[in-house]
C-alpha cells in the first residue's frame, strides 16, 4: 500500500501586544537589528523547503503589517487576519481559516512570532525527527537550573527536583484535524502540545537548544541580536 505524503504548513501566531515589553508598538514588530522582529522569524519558516506555505495569524484590526514591504520573502507568506484575544484562539482561528487548503493529516508547525532566533537546522530537527511520528511534539530544552518553589512573599519553600523537566519552545508540531479537535477542547491552555495533552495524547519531545529564545522582556531583544549577529553559519 503507498504510504500518503503529507505537506507541512506553518502557522504564526502574531496578534499579540506583547505588553510585558513596556513599549507601545506590538511586540512582533519592534526593531531588531534594522527590521521587524517577525521578519527573522518568517524568513527561516519560509526558507526551510518542506513547508509548503507560512500562515501570519493578524489581529483583525492590524495597521502595521502593510507598512512594510514583505514581498522578499516569497509566495509561501500568507497573512490572515482571525487573531483572537488569546493565544490559543489566534492558533485555532488560523486553523479553521486554512481549512480550504489543508488536509486532516498534513502537518502544522506553530510558532511564535516572538521566537526570531529560530533556524533552518531547528526545523529540520523537528520534521525529521516527527514526520512519521503517531501524535507529533514539539522543540524543548532540558532545564538546566535549578528551580524553586515560592511563597507569596517571595521566599523559597523548596527545590523542585528538574529531572525529566523540559522548558518548551516551539514550533510545535501536529497533524492538522488533531490539533483542531485538541484546541477545540482546551481553550484555556499556552500552547499547542498542553491541548494535545489534554486530549490523553504524549506529544514528543525533540531536543532543541537555548538558542530558540522567546523575546518576551526588553533585555531578550538585546540578547537576540547577540545571537543573530554570532551565529556560524
Amino acid at each position: 500500500m503507498q504510504k500518503i505524503a503529507h505537506r507541512h504548513f506553518a502557522l504564526v501566531p502574531a496578534a499579540g501586544g506583547g505588553t510585558r515589553m513596556g513599549r507601545e508598538t506590538p511586540k512582533q514588530y519592534l526593531n531588531l537589528m534594522g527590521e521587524p522582529l517577525l521578519r527573522h522569524t518568517l524568513r527561516v519558516l519560509c526558507s526551510v523547503p518542506q513547508i509548503e506555505r507560512v500562515y501570519v495569524v493578524l489581529s483583525v484590526g492590524d495597521q502595521t503589517w502593510n507598512g512594510f514591504d514583505w514581498s522578499d520573502l516569497g509566495d509561501k507568506l500568507k497573512p490572515i487576519y482571525v487573531g483572537g484575544p488569546s493565544r490559543a484562539d489566534s492558533v485555532l482561528n488560523g486553523l479553521r481559516a486554512i481549512r480550504p487548503d489543508v488536509r486532516d493529516g498534513d502537518w502544522v508547525l506553530v510558532h511564535d512570532a516572538a521566537r526570531p532566533c529560530l533556524a533552518p537546522w531547528h526545523v529540520d530537527a523537528l520534521i525529521d525527527t516527527l514526520d512519521d511520528d503517531e501524535v507529533g511534539g514539539l522543540l524543548a530544552v532540558p532545564v538546566a537550573d535549578t528551580l524553586k518553589r515560592a511563597d507569596p512573599q517571595g521566599r523559597a519553600v523548596a527545590t523542585v527536583p528538574r529531572d525529566s523537566l523540559w522548558q518548551a519552545q516551539t514550533p510545535q508540531m501536529f497533524r492538522y484535524m488533531m490539533l483542531r479537535r485538541a484546541l477545540e477542547s482546551a481553550r484555556d491552555v499556552t500552547d499547542e502540545a498542553s491541548a494535545i495533552e489534554a486530549a490523553g495524547l504524549r506529544p514528543r519531545l525533540v531536543r532543541g537548544d537555548p538558542t530558540n529564545l522567546k523575546v518576551t522582556y526588553p533585555l531578550d531583544l538585546h540578547l537576540a541580536e547577540w545571537i543573530l549577529q554570532n551565529r556560524e553559519s
